[in-house]
């Protein structure tokens, strides 16, 4: 079997911003909740996605904004969409999707600790992690057991396309964030750093600790390769934080104890049928593959 690990949240934001607006009975805007439904039910129509969980953020704010005050909020997100984010949960219960809402930690956390949980398991033939998000590139396994997968490109990212991408192998994912930044979390990197030279200096030196102190150690040829160096010296303890705040907790709430827990059984027809009336989308129930009851 294959595992696929969706990552709900991007998949609401994307269908929020890509999609025309849709209200329910009572005016109030799902649009979001639709799409999200429609993708995620063209999901299970293609080959060999029989097994799914989903993670979703059931708020944004997680631990990580208790380690860094200016990591990443619900502050400027459209109030419309974040009204959904309970709402998304409910709808993708209602197609018999698995489903994990995280509190203390955030979607990717689950994803993170669902591909190590079961990437190893002998029945996963390989996880696929259906994520764009730079972070999730660290769960990406070297003996291609474990990859990601960016819908909207409909491209495949292994090990080696980790590096073509980053400039790093994936187990250096944090390491790399932590020297360059992630604006998208709100944590800035180190001054100086960019793209290029991080990623020179991680493919010699995997991890933060095996870069020399001194860069006449260095074993390699970086343009201000000394002040790179300095840089690190004096910000040590923030590229420590960016790199924790970078690293997936694989410990985060996945109850399911077995891969064939997230088997796909089909739609059930009553809990659909009662979220499609909720949503005002009828059109939805023709998308669907396979009820439960057939």
């Amino acid at each position: 079997m294959q595992l696929h690990l969706l990552d709900a949240t991007y998949e609401l934001f994307r269908s929020h911003f890509g999609r025309p607006p849709h209200a329910d009975p009572h005016g109030q805007p799902v649009g979001a909740t639709v799409g999200l439904i429609e993708s995620t039910l063209y999901l299970f129509r293609e080959d060999g996605v029989t097994h799914l969980g989903c993670a979703a953020d059931h708020v944004i704010r997680s631990w990580r904004n208790d380690r860094y005050a200016r990591y990443k909020t619900d502050s400027g997100m459209p109030p419309e969409l974040l009204a959904q984010f309970p709402l998304a949960e409910d709808a993708l219960r209602a197609i018999g999707a698995i489903v994990w809402p995280m509190v203390d930690d955030e979607a990717d956390d689950a994803l993170g600790a669902a591909a190590a949980r079961w990437a190893d398991a002998p029945e996963v033939e390989r996880i696929v992690i259906l994520s764009p998000d730079k972070d999730m590139a660290q769960c990406v396994r070297e003996d291609g057991r474990v990859v990601c997968y960016d819908r909207r490109q409909r491209a495949f990212l292994d090990a080696d396309g980790v590096e073509a991408k980053f400039g790093v192998r994936p187990t250096s994912i944090p390491d790399y964030l932590a020297l360059v930044g992630d604006s998208s979390d709100g944590y800035p990197g180190l001054p100086g750093w960019g793209a290029k030279s991080a990623a020179a200096v991680l493919l010699r030196y995997p991890h933060l600790e095996q870069i020399p102190p001194s860069v006449r150690s260095w074993d390699l040829s970086v343009r201000s390769a000394a002040v790179l160096a300095q840089t690190l010296r004096e910000h040590w303890d923030e590229a420590l934080l960016y790199r924790e705040l970078a690293t997936l907790n694989l410990d985060a709430p996945i109850p399911q104890r077995t891969p064939d827990e997230l088997r796909w059984r089909g739609v059930p027809r009553a809990p659909f049928t009662a979220m499609v009336e909720r949503l005002g989308a009828p059109g939805l129930v023709s998308r669907v593959p396979r009820w439960a009851d057939e």
